[in-house]
């Protein structure tokens, strides 16, 4: 399994800016069984949020913290 931090900050990496991932995409690109990859994600991403490198929405609402369905934005470079 690849590393779910990395594996984040790469899919966001190429996307335009702005644009947003979902967290399952992160999963599939890490592990053939990707739904067993998604705590480690989801764990992943909360850490990232401490950091402040990526924020979350959801239908273009900011998310102060992970809940229910959620799509996660760089903030590395915008």
């Amino acid at each position: 399994m690849t590393d779910p931090k990395a594996a984040t900050l790469s899919l966001l990496e190429r996307r335009a800016p702005g644009a947003t991932i979902c967290p399952s995409e992160v999963a599939r690109s890490m592990a053939q069984d990707w739904r067993s990859a998604m705590p480690a994600v989801h764990e992943a991403i909360d850490e990232l949020v401490s950091d402040g490198l990526v924020q979350l929405s959801w239908k273009g609402q900011p998310l102060a913290k992970r809940s229910g369905p959620y799509r996660i934005r760089n903030l590395g470079g915008d």
